[in-house]
């Protein structure tokens, strides 16, 4: 790969990174805010529905804005928007009559940014003249997973160091990410996507059965994450015995550090590997995770299926995202855009299936986790499905 366009690669991956920190720095600070400010704890948790459905919205919007503005403006944009978003949490709460107003300002702001970064960053990647484009994905997908465990990890030293009253001094600091990756997308190269000429309409797009297969692979792959990921701090409270901080480091630590692990081990050695053999193990290795978390007898059992959930789902997404480009010529923006909003919805839909079958049945976790071996399933069987009609490619994947 020419050396400019390994610069253009390394700022994806850390736009993964300003992505991560927008969706779980302020979940860190949800009691600081309700101590400080008198908010109610649901006014509060408020904040991350307003986060991902501002995320969905812009997935489903921004392609014809992107393809008219471009590339470069529009990741650009969405820097700004996530640095300033970052920025004016320390700001618009004071400023505002009420503070949760300012809190859900500066949400709304930085998750516009966040839904930009989810739509752009792929395609950029997967322009780049790289020899093996599921290893390029694989490895830009894992930075989302190290820059979750940093947030994580950095905020729990910071706040142990300075305080929790020294919230605002780490925001300011993470917003210097955004601001200095805004610096390496005004130099590096950016690649079109597609000719124009070869690129599909809208209507020809939608009109094409095997993208609506990639779609409903994109919502179990959402979904078999985030049904796990967003429980796993509850795991380890219930499971172990331990205090809320030491959850969320045995719980959703150990999903995103093993997803990470998953996505760098195939990123390290995809060119070796079969995609297609891959995913299907990893959705059968998926289902074996979530019975041992919902069946499992003992407790630490059941944290380690969420650790190796974590490992299993690691490369669904990104894969999922490279064999609908081998599968799809011309898809272009509007294709990652509307893969991105399916996999958001997984995202949201995961959890909330959980939760409602754990409160059908008196707050019974493993229940709620058993139910959602759904997803799982489905991705396996419909992988299946596209993999024996010979409809589905992943390196010069020509077929419709």
């Amino acid at each position: 790969m020419n050396k400019d366009y390994t610069k253009t690669v390394h700022a994806c991956f850390m736009s993964y990174i300003v992505q991560a920190i927008v969706n779980n720095f302020v979940p860190l600070l949800f009691l600081t805010f309700q101590s400080e400010y008198g908010i109610s704890l649901s006014r509060i948790t408020m904040l991350v529905t307003v986060n991902f459905g501002i995320q969905l919205l812009v997935d489903l919007l921004s392609a014809g804005v992107i393809d008219r503005i471009g590339f470069r403006a529009s990741i650009i944009t969405a820097h700004i928007l996530c640095a300033i978003g970052l920025i004016s949490l320390t700001i618009l709460p004071g400023l505002f009559p009420h503070a949760w107003a300012g809190l859900l300002t500066a949400v709304v702001i930085y998750a516009t940014g966040g839904g930009l970064l989810e739509v752009l960053v792929s395609p950029i990647v997967e322009a780049c003249p790289t020899d093996n484009k599921e290893k390029a994905m694989s490895m830009l997908h894992s930075f989302y997973c190290w820059g979750h465990v940093g947030v994580v990890l950095l905020s729990t030293v910071f706040f142990g160091i300075s305080g929790l009253k020294s919230w605002r001094i780490l925001a300011l600091f993470w917003a210097m990410i955004p601001i200095a990756n805004i610096i390496m997308f005004i130099k590096v190269p950016i690649a079109p996507l597609v000719k124009e000429e070869e690129g599909l309409s809208f209507r020809a797009l939608i009109g094409k059965k095997i993208f609506w297969a990639f779609m409903v692979l994109m919502v179990c792959a959402g979904a078999s994450e985030q049904a796990v990921s967003q429980w796993a701090s509850a795991f380890a409270e219930e499971g172990l015995g331990v205090s809320k901080t030491v959850g969320d480091l045995a719980g959703p630590m150990l999903f995103a550090t093993m997803m990470g692990i998953s996505r760098v081990v195939y990123g390290k050695y995809g060119e070796k590997l079969n995609l297609k053999k891959m995913m299907i193990a990893s959705g059968i290795l998926c289902i074996g995770s979530y019975f041992l978390i919902s069946l499992s007898p003992i407790p630490a059992l059941g944290l380690a299926g969420c650790g190796l959930c974590g490992l299993s789902v690691g490369i669904m997404w990104p894969g999922t995202f490279s064999m609908a480009s081998a599968s799809i010529r011309g898809g272009g923006t509007a294709m990652f855009a509307f893969l991105a909003l399916a996999g958001d919805l997984g995202c949201s839909s995961g959890p909330t299936l959980v939760g409602l079958v754990s409160g059908y049945f008196g707050s019974d976790l493993k229940t709620g986790i058993l139910a959602a071996v759904l997803f799982p399933v489905i991705l396996v069987f419909g992988l299946i499905r596209l993999f024996t009609a010979g409809r589905c490619h992943v390196y010069t994947g020509l077929k419709e």
